[in-house]
């Protein structure tokens, strides 16, 4: 039997369920460019972005200001149709921006060309997605789903490296024993590390995670998470997780809650709690690991979590403000 090449088989496999998406809008290139600092990994300036149908236009981001160190684990929240989404999009080149300025790993994304676009996506970010089925190929093995992106990528690296670099991920991720396994013959939480390995599998410089957490249990979710520090730690990589797990997102250093479509609020996890992430008897939902701070726009406007202001009982739409020494004092406007 003729012996047939593993890059032709698992290609010709992969043209049996390929799908295309639809090509980027267009979007101006003139667009003054930003002083982005070196250790900056991701800088939104007033970034907009509007969805147009034949009868509606959706502003779906209005505004976003955002900067991510590189180095950074965080976590992004919101209600649907908050952005966040949208945001995460965005910066992985899957959706062009309508306004503002977005720099990802010092480049401009509003800049870039097509052809540059894909480079883009190939070297500098990994995807995971809470759908398996944007993450895996069922009719390949588990190494050769790690390997698939690597056949797409312009390197020296020989057939027989890439399955070496393959295999090599599945072991970073704990599967080094299931590498010839198939998506029906791993569980859910396998299948997601899988997906983890295949993110890596071109080293890139970011990690983008949609609800990577949203279709397993709690153990795993664990597990998932603890899979992303150690890749944060040991790999130096930056990760932005989008996330509805309030106990994930309490286990991370930062959480940037975005509510239509701009910042509203951050929190920032507490020292004392920094020591204390792999301890497995913390009550991560019952104790309050973060500071949370009102984040300020760059015309001094900021919005007030929707848990205050129900407290308030408002009216209306108008609060009292005043100085009380070195505070700023909200509070409902009396009843004349």
């Amino acid at each position: 039997m003729e012996k047939i090449k593993v890059k032709d088989n698992i290609i010709n496999k992969i043209n049996e369920f390929r799908h295309t998406s639809s090509p980027a809008g267009n979007v101006s290139s003139s667009v003054e460019d930003l002083d982005v600092p070196e250790d900056v990994m991701i800088e939104c300036d007033g970034l907009v972005k509007i969805y147009k149908t034949k009868d509606i236009e959706v502003l779906a981001l209005q505004g976003l200001d955002l900067t991510v160190k590189k180095g950074e684990l965080m976590a992004i929240i919101g209600n649907s149709g908050s952005g966040k989404s949208t945001f995460l999009n965005m910066i992985g080149g899957l959706d062009r921006p309508s306004a503002g300025k977005l720099y990802v790993n010092g480049k401009n994304l509003f800049q870039m060309t097509e052809e540059e676009l894909v480079e883009y996506k190939r070297t500098t970010v990994g995807f995971v997605w809470q759908n398996n089925a944007r993450n895996l190929l069922p009719y390949l093995t588990a190494w050769e789903n790690v390997m698939t992106p690597m056949l797409f990528n312009d390197n020296s690296m020989s057939e027989a490296q890439k399955k070496e670099r393959a295999e090599n991920l599945l072991e970073l991720v704990g599967l080094g024993d299931r590498k010839n396994s198939k998506l029906s013959q791993l569980s859910g939480g396998e299948q997601q590390r899988v997906a983890i390995a295949i993110a890596l599998a071109n080293e890139p410089k970011l990690l983008l995670a949609d609800e990577p957490t949203g279709a397993v249990d709690r153990k795993t979710a664990d597990a998932i998470l603890d899979m992303f520090r150690k890749l944060n730690e040991q790999l130096g990589l930056t990760i932005v997780i989008v996330t509805h797990d309030k106990e994930l997102a309490s286990r991370v250093n930062r959480v940037i809650s975005i509510r239509d479509g701009k910042t509203s609020s951050e929190r920032i996890i507490k020292s004392e709690y920094k020591k204390r992430m792999e301890n497995i008897t913390l009550d991560w939902n019952q104790e309050e690991t973060q500071d949370e701070f009102v984040v300020l726009d760059r015309a001094g406007r900021l919005q007030i979590p929707a848990e205050l202001l129900k407290q308030l009982e408002l009216d209306g739409n108008k609060v009292k403000i005043e100085m009380d020494g070195d505070k700023i004092v909200i509070e409902k406007p009396s009843q004349k």
